[in-house]
């Protein structure tokens, strides 16, 4: 299994919250594939101060040697890379949508985002269903008595797609941490939903959520729960979920999407490596 590696060009740009921006890109190739499931990752690959497009990293017929082709771009034109996930694919097109939460700072995904116009190249690698959960997100859901999904900001793109696959029957608790009031994102879904917005208003990111779990009732009965966010907010939850609510590990999916002072060009941290060693193990 190839995995897709391609231009993309912006055609639209939206601001759906102040915070927000909704980009839509043309891609030059886009398997059948893309946009059929839930949760579908990739990775954005941003040029170089002075190139107009990236270097894209040559595509490999082992899917995971994409890297290694990433590797070998010389360091002074390698793309800088920043993982997403697909909000939405425009059905019969290669239109893509994906959302970049504007953080106010320097980071080359937000900056770009800022001042993206119609024309803007990107690389995208991915995304590809050899990532997929071992476990259907729906099979999970429709399991457990009830479903709980948490998370910031850079959760909503993935939470969004998932709440548009629940079935009706199922329950479902969205518990969603946000910079302030406006936001808030319309989330639908044919299951029977009930979202807790929670608002920040200055606090530390992650502490708002942390806090919702630490002082909040959860209904009886056997969960699966769905966390995304940052990496130590992510953590705690999952710690309280399982310490302090009974909720094991297998019934929990979890995935530290950034981590507060850090970038993506940072070393893991041991905390990282744990975490992703309990991903792999699937605990």
């Amino acid at each position: 299994m190839t995995l897709p590696v391609t231009f993309v060009e912006v055609v639209e740009v939206r601001r759906i919250t102040p915070r927000t921006a909704r980009i839509t890109f043309a891609a030059e190739e886009l398997p059948d594939t893309v946009g059929t499931a839930p949760d579908q990752q990739l990775k954005l690959c941003f040029p170089r101060p002075g190139q107009r497009e990236p270097v894209l990293p040559a595509r490999q017929d082992d899917p995971m040697g994409w890297y290694q082709a990433y590797l070998a771009i010389p360091e002074a034109e390698r793309p800088l890379l920043r993982s997403f996930t697909l909000r939405g694919r425009r059905p019969g097109t290669r239109l893509v949508e994906i959302d970049f939460v504007l953080h106010g700072d320097s980071g080359p995904a937000a900056a770009w985002a800022e001042r993206a116009a119609p024309g803007d190249r990107l690389g995208m690698v991915g995304p590809s269903a050899l990532y997929a959960p071992r476990v259907p997100f729906v099979e999970a859901a429709t399991e457990a008595d009830w479903v709980l999904l948490a998370g910031d900001e850079t959760a909503l793109p993935a939470l969004a797609t998932l709440l548009g696959v629940l079935p009706e029957g199922v329950r479902a608790y969205v518990w969603i941490e946000v910079a302030d009031q406006a936001e808030r994102q319309e989330l639908e879904s044919r299951a029977e939903l009930e979202v807790e917005w929670l608002y920040r208003d200055g606090a530390a990111p992650g502490t708002v959520l942390t806090e919702a779990f630490r002082d909040g009732v959860l209904p009886g009965g056997e969960p699966f729960v769905w966390l995304a966010g940052e990496a130590g907010a992510v953590r705690e939850v999952r710690r309280l979920l399982i310490e302090e609510q009974g909720v094991p590990k297998e019934d929990i999916d979890f995935t530290g999407y950034w981590r507060h002072r850090l970038t993506q060009d940072d070393a893991p941290t041991a905390e990282d490596l744990a975490d992703a060693q309990e991903r792999l193990a699937g605990t």
